[in-house]
């Protein structure tokens, strides 16, 4: 069998595809007002999305790990991909590098339900880069204008359009105006917002006490140690 159809079949069924299914949990998350993990979903299926068009265009990356601007910043650097996104989609790629990775309440934490169509946005941007097709790529979104359609041969997500009966279509296309197989210019807010802050943030000089019992990356114990400092201060 041929090397790099191998290499390209990782690439879609270990990325793409799991991808898919965290872009519907997400949206799943942004329904029920479930802050963290809608946070969560939508970082794991940009990063996925992203390593799909890193290993389709055979751009080494090693490093990212749940850094989206280290992989977004290889394929820019690499030449072989111009992905042109749009500001509110780089938007949401630097809010959730800021929040998404933290599943635990390490840091605080703010989400928005009508930020549901930010990651619609980012993944009709970014799974157009998916497929060996050119033809997507072309597609242009348009101020005021429906997102144009275009179908992934093969896709998991138009797997799941074409099956009335597949439980994951109706939450994929719950108040979606960029998915799905009719135009719609608009769709109703999704309105709620949760902003929680962490108890480490609150007690800061626990965070040793803390660490004899679980980890916490290194730049958050040098954080929090400085808050807990600056706390101390008369």
């Amino acid at each position: 069998m041929d090397k790099e159809w191998i290499i390209d079949d990782f690439a879609i069924r270990s990325f793409r595809d799991r991808a898919d299914e965290d872009y519907i949990s997400a949206r799943m998350a942004y329904r029920a007002a479930l802050a963290v993990p809608s946070l969560w979903s939508s970082l794991q299926a940009i990063e996925k999305y992203l390593k799909c068009i890193l290993l389709l265009n055979r751009i080494s990356c090693k490093d990212a790990g749940h850094n989206l601007r280290i992989a977004l910043d290889a394929i820019n650097a690499s030449g072989r991909v111009k992905l042109d996104l749009c500001g509110r989609t780089a938007d949401l790629i630097n809010h959730l590098d800021g929040f998404g990775s933290f599943r635990y309440l390490e840091i605080s934490n703010v989400a928005f339900g009508s930020n549901l169509i930010a990651p619609d946005r980012a993944v009709w941007e970014l799974r157009r880069f998916c497929c060996k097709d050119r033809e997507p790529i072309r597609l242009k979104l348009e101020q005021g204008i429906a997102p144009p359609k275009f179908r992934i041969e093969g896709g998991y997500l138009e797997a799941i359009l074409d099956n009335t009966q597949n439980p994951a279509r109706e939450p994929l296309l719950w108040r979606n105006v960029f998915f799905g197989k009719r135009q719609r210019r608009r769709v109703r807010r999704n309105d709620w917002m949760k902003a929680e802050n962490a108890p480490l943030y609150l007690h800061p000089e626990l965070i040793d006490e803390i660490l004899k019992y679980v980890h916490l990356p290194k730049e958050l114990v040098k954080a929090y140690r400085a808050l807990a400092g600056e706390q101390k201060k008369p």
